[in-house]
């Protein structure tokens, strides 16, 4: 494994922790916020989709930034496999 490798990962792997620790402290915040209304379903019913909306577009930034950074880091990575000139071919002896 290369180190750009082993540095992707740890991006990758922290990146998902963070999503997940904050949408954790979303609905955290969510059931809290449910649990002290006393059953007040109009305002239950507000909070919970504040909560729903909040998570899936954490997670949905997250996702789409990490796709648009591998597929620019695959095609930066192919453009200079292709500029790195190849050996120049034998000489032949007739």
């Amino acid at each position: 494994m290369k180190q750009d490798d082993g540095l992707e990962l740890a991006r990758a792997r922290y990146g998902l922790f963070a999503v997940l620790a904050s949408n954790l402290a979303i609905a955290g915040v969510a059931v809290v916020g449910v649990w002290r209304l006393d059953g007040d379903k109009a305002v239950i019913v507000g909070v919970l989709t504040a909560a729903f909306t909040a998570v899936s577009s954490m997670t949905t930034a997250y996702l789409g930034i990490k796709a648009v950074s591998n597929t620019a880091r695959s095609i930066a990575l192919g453009e200079r496999r292709e500029r790195t000139p190849a050996a120049p071919p034998a000489a032949r002896t007739p």
